[in-house]
């Protein structure tokens, strides 16, 4: 008979890009092949200065092309769906006419970005917690945060309005490339990122348009929006082999997509942690999220499939603060005149971590502040002089990212709805068996590590 025919699901983080081919077999679904690339997309941000956190989208469509032309061309011939899945909150803004370019490649067209800002991503701190005091209260059940779209934009119109006037379209990341292969004159996104974004009702999915509006907010920027799941049109080529016409799903969240590749159980709660962390557990069907949010709160309720909701403990603390803590132990070691690469560094912490089971060394990892108290910085306290090895530091430090994450959805809380074991997940947690160690401390259920826990499958997946 004819080949079955594939879906492609492509995931655009914050440090990699990831492109998996699902296929149809008589036990369910499977992953055919997958290709991962580093975007090394940072920038510098000539607005912000060092609050802003930016990436090239040149260098993360790149990333995304060096992926799908490693992928068999056979198999990409056969792709009918496209799911897209990437980075929520941050946003991008371009020319809705001149967003990119289509040039042949050795694999067969692909396309360039042309006339198109850069990524301001989730993790950029250019709005205080004044600057966004001074803002309209949303109508919304997530407090707005800086590094969410909606608050850029606002910082945009006060600080640098002439920026904006060179754009009459915006989005995620995910979003800018499903508007380019189905060439969509506005954009399309997904209940999930325009949540993630601030000012957007999640019960009448509508954005605040009138709130927006009385404050001068450029709300033609704000992409039209539809269910998750739903087709947002069709390529409008052949993309490296895949066919012309091929359906691509709406853009989804990452996080969203990386539950959805693992959670089969509504007793299962899933422990994710790569640049970030977030425990996640499903809310019972017919759950409807609080009009208002409460500003103190570390829970946030996230739009999910067919209607439902997850409570996640959203961390802006994971495996990125165990990256700072390398990049700091190297950069002591090049002041003392040695060179040690990085990569070198982390294997040998985890190492001494290992020989060291306990440490009475307590970390409070909050490098990166959290949503909920974003003035909140990172401490050690309990410091002996025993206790100061690199295996006891990296011990406490592994430990205090999971007892944060503990503090955000205590173990009561998951025994009170019914969790009975927890899936782990994630590029940190994946190399990592001290982080491993003390998940297993902290949370007194069965944990399960999923290897093919990502987003990309998960996008593929939806379709």
């Amino acid at each position: 008979g004819p080949e079955p025919t594939c879906v492609l699901g492509i995931d655009l983080g914050t440090t990699s890009v990831k492109a998996a081919l699902v296929t149809g077999t008589e036990r369910g679904l499977a992953l055919a092949q997958s290709c991962s690339r580093e975007t090394q997309a940072y920038t510098d941000s000539l607005e912000a200065g060092p609050q802003g956190m930016e990436q090239n989208v040149q260098r993360i469509i790149k990333a995304l092309n060096e992926c799908l032309a490693a992928l068999p061309q056979q198999q990409l011939q056969r792709v009918s769906h496209i799911g897209i899945s990437g980075q929520m909150h941050g946003i991008v803004f371009w020319k809705s006419d001149k967003g990119c370019k289509w040039t042949e490649c050795g694999t067969g067209p692909a396309f360039e970005p042309q006339e198109i800002s850069h990524l301001v991503t989730w993790q950029d701190t250019r709005c205080s917690p004044t600057f966004l005091s001074s803002l309209p209260l949303p109508q919304s059940h997530v407090s707005l945060a800086t590094g969410f779209g909606c608050a850029t934009v606002y910082w945009y119109l006060k600080k640098s309005p002439d920026f904006l006037k060179a754009y009459d379209a915006a989005g995620t990341i995910q979003d800018y490339v499903v508007a380019m292969l189905c060439d969509l004159k506005k954009p399309l996104m997904s209940v999930q990122n325009a949540a993630s974004w601030g000012y957007f009702n999640s019960r009448s999915k509508s954005w605040n348009t009138d709130i927006l509006k009385k404050s001068g907010f450029p709300v033609h920027l704000l992409p039209e929006v539809g269910d998750p799941g739903s087709i947002a049109g069709r390529t409008v080529c052949a993309w490296h082999g895949i066919p012309k016409g091929a359906k691509v799903g709406i853009a989804l969240g990452d996080f969203q997509c990386s539950v959805y590749s693992c959670l089969t159980e509504r007793t299962d709660a899933v422990l994710n942690i790569s640049t970030s962390a977030q425990l996640t557990i499903s809310m019972p069907s017919g759950f409807q999220p609080p009009e208002a949010p409460d500003p103190s709160s570390a829970l946030t309720y996230f739009p999910y499939f067919n209607g439902d909701y997850l409570a996640v403990a959203a961390s802006l603390n994971g495996g990125n603060v165990l990256a700072t803590f390398v990049g700091m132990v190297a950069q002591w070691t090049e002041e003392l005149g040695l060179q040690v690469q990085e990569s070198a560094i982390y294997t040998r912490i985890i190492q001494a971590a290992l020989a060291q089971s306990h440490s009475k060394l307590s970390v409070h990892p909050t490098l990166f502040g959290e949503r909920h108290v974003p003035e909140q910085l990172a401490s050690v306290s309990s410091i002996a002089a025993s206790e100061l090895s690199l295996g006891h530091v990296t011990r406490a430090l592994c430990r205090g990212i999971v007892e944060n994450l503990s503090s955000m959805l205590p173990v009561q809380r998951l025994r009170d709805t019914g969790v009975r074991r927890i899936l782990g997940s994630g590029s940190a947690l994946a190399r990592n068996e001290v982080l491993r160690q003390e998940v297993e401390r902290i949370f007194p259920f069965p944990v399960v590590y999923g290897k093919d826990v990502d987003a990309a499958v998960g996008a593929a997946m939806v379709l």
